[in-house]
This record gives C-alpha cells, sequence and structure tokens, in this order.
C-alpha cells in the first residue's frame, strides 16, 4: 500500500492510502476522472502495521483500494455498506468530530 500522512496546521491530519496496484491509475465515475497519483497518496509504500497505525491515529482519511479498504473495515473505522464503488474499485472517506 502506499500511504501518505498530510499535515495541515491548526487542522490536524489526513491520512491518505492505496493499493499499490492503483497507483498512477485513472478511474471513471460517470464522467468524472479520478486519478491515483504519488502527489496526494505518496511515493512510498508502507506496510500494513504503518497503514493501520496512521489510520488509528488520523484525523481524516481518504482511502481506496480493495487491501486499504478492508484493513479499515477489520478496524471498525466503516463498514462496507459507507463505501462508494468507483469504477469497481472501493472508496472511502473517513471523518473524527
Amino acid at each position: 500500500m502506499y500511504l501518505k500522512v498530510h499535515r495541515i496546521p491548526g487542522a490536524g491530519e489526513v491520512v491518505a492510502a492505496c493499493d499499490t496496484d492503483l497507483m498512477e491509475v485513472t478511474l471513471m465515475h460517470g464522467e468524472v476522472e479520478v486519478r491515483i497519483s504519488g502527489g496526494f497518496y505518496g511515493t512510498q509504500t508502507a506496510t500494513e502495521d504503518e497503514v493501520r497505525e496512521a489510520l488509528a491515529d488520523a484525523d481524516n482519511a481518504n482511502i481506496i483500494g480493495k487491501e486499504v479498504v478492508a484493513l479499515a473495515v477489520s478496524m471498525g473505522l466503516i463498514a462496507e455498506k459507507d463505501c462508494i464503488m468507483i469504477d469497481g474499485v472501493p472508496h472511502a472517506q473517513i471523518f473524527r468530530i
């Protein structure tokens, strides 16, 4: 998985994670293109434990891919029914208020 933690002063952090096989892929959602790139999701791969730790501490998260979404579901952060499918790929956003 790829992982990047965006730290926003005064607003906390946003964890972005995606499955490895999705990097530099463009998915279609109707007429909207969703480009998965290293600029947002990072350029370094991370272990499952590293992604798990980042998600556990995240104020917000943006995740895409079967593997990373399954990890968030197994952690109890989201339910499968709360995910949307983009071109057959599960995507979720998590917000802690």
